[in-house]
């Protein structure tokens, strides 16, 4: 694991002279992309006073500049990919920070004017089977980097994905450091930790993880990974997706089921979950239902890396990710694509989630509920403005938690214009 211990930009400039000098510099230049997207932020979260803390309002504007290259020809090719992103401050002050927009200092609580980062990935491919060194991002159900402020958030480590075997796709990886969506900087890994379910102080700079998803007819797929955060905890997760035409309409059956224990030495403390989650959704013409229940048993609540999002059927931008110990929480959802209307890219959305059974010894509580209502309203621009998109989202998360609560009651609205232009 030693060697995977370094900084993706010492391998920039031997790489890129070894490219150049040999002359493979074909695959690797031809097969380039390149894409900018320009992103402006606004979050608004609304405590009501009921913390000492207000409110969490920003506004800022953010880029990502994406440039990923193809291979040097032969049996073995090798690529470099780069990333860059910045963000600027429009508007924040230190009684509304925190937004997870921008960085902010832990004394003054003063967000930064801007911020800026720069990710590189070396990778190699031989046939179907690709490895990335530096830069990683994962969208896995047992590490999923979060894309929903202003940034994204990456990691840092090793990535093989295999697609070799024919309706299979394999994934392994080791991580040791992770890149907060509000930070430049790459810091050891913790576990979420809201309405103090762990030690959040307890850190690791190992996460390993493999599985693979399996196409087993063209209606269903079978995934299954394992992960390790060292000496924190470990998990297991199974899940399917299976596919089913009824009547003029297609219903989508998603089943994930994670199990979790200590790792090693513990060190946030107890480690003992098991979740399963169903969710269905039927699409017919314009219109999309969906239902989902989800129940977590053991004596903890279900740990993930803080910093990514939980994927559990619960997913979505919502406040709250209904996974405290012992709860129970069922969904509706209803989605409209507009273009039934002859309004093409315009999407409504509205869901509605409510936990209850819940234990939060921490909080000195049980038997206690929370909920939320999520509307969500999207827009993407056609014709000559084609890669413009506009999104509001509002929610309203209620709780009958202590005050202490990380999780608190909030009226929440975000609204994001994204630009994305193709630069070649």
């Amino acid at each position: 694991m030693v060697c995977l211990q370094f900084r993706a930009k010492i391998l920039v400039v031997p790489f890129f002279l070894s490219v150049s000098g040999l002359g493979y510099a074909q695959g690797f230049v031809e097969d380039s992309k390149a894409a900018l997207t320009l992103r402006n932020y606004y979050f608004d979260r609304d405590f009501s006073g009921t913390t000492p803390q207000n409110a969490a309002r920003e506004w800022a504007q953010g880029g990502i500049l994406k440039i990923t290259s193809g291979f040097t020809p032969g049996v073995v090719g090798f690529g470099l990919d780069a990333v860059g992103m910045l963000g600027i401050k429009l508007d924040s002050s230190p009684d509304r920070s925190g937004t997870g927009l921008l960085p902010r200092d832990a004394l003054t609580k003063r967000a930064a004017d801007e911020y800026s980062e720069l990710g590189l990935t070396a990778k190699t491919k031989v046939s179907e089977t690709e490895l990335q060194l530096g830069t990683i991002s994962t969208f896995l159900p047992i590490a999923f980097a979060s894309p929903t402020r202003l940034l994204p958030q990456t990691f840092r480590g090793g990535y093989l994905r295999s697609s070799d075997i024919d309706k299979l796709s394999l994934h392994v990886g080791y991580l040791d450091r992770i890149n907060y969506r509000d930070s430049t900087d790459y810091q050891p890994m913790t576990v979420a930790s809201p309405n103090r379910r762990f030690l959040a102080t307890a850190e690791s700079d190992e996460f390993v993880f493999a599985g693979g998803e399996y196409q087993l007819t063209s209606a269903l797929s079978l995934k299954y990974y394992y992960a390790n955060l060292e000496d924190i905890y470990k998990k297991n997760y199974a899940g399917f997706e299976y596919f089913l035409g009824l009547g003029n309409g297609k219903l989508k059956t998603d089943f994930r089921y994670y199990q979790t224990g200590e790792s090693g030495s513990a060190k946030a403390g107890l480690v003992d979950n098991r979740n399963a989650g169903i969710m269905f959704t039927y699409a017919i013409g314009a219109q999309t239902f969906g239902a989902g229940y989800m129940q977590l048993e053991g004596g903890t609540a279900m740990p993930y890396l803080a910093g990514t999002e939980p994927l559990v059927v619960s997913e979505g931008f919502l406040s709250s990710e209904f996974l405290n110990p012992k709860e129970r929480s069922w969904q509706a959802l209803y989605s409209y694509d507009l273009v039934g209307l002859g309004i093409p890219g315009l999407k409504a959305t509205t869901r509605y989630i409510r936990g209850s059974n819940i234990e939060l010894t921490t909080l000195g509580g049980s038997g206690l509920t929370e909920s939320e209502r999520y509307l969500e309203l999207s827009y993407a621009f056609q014709g000559s403005l084609k890669g413009i998109s506009v999104r509001l989202r509002n929610s309203m998360y209620r709780n009958d938690f202590s005050s202490a609560a990380t999780f608190r009651d909030d009226n929440e609205t975000r609204i994001n214009i994204d630009y994305t232009l193709s630069l070649w």
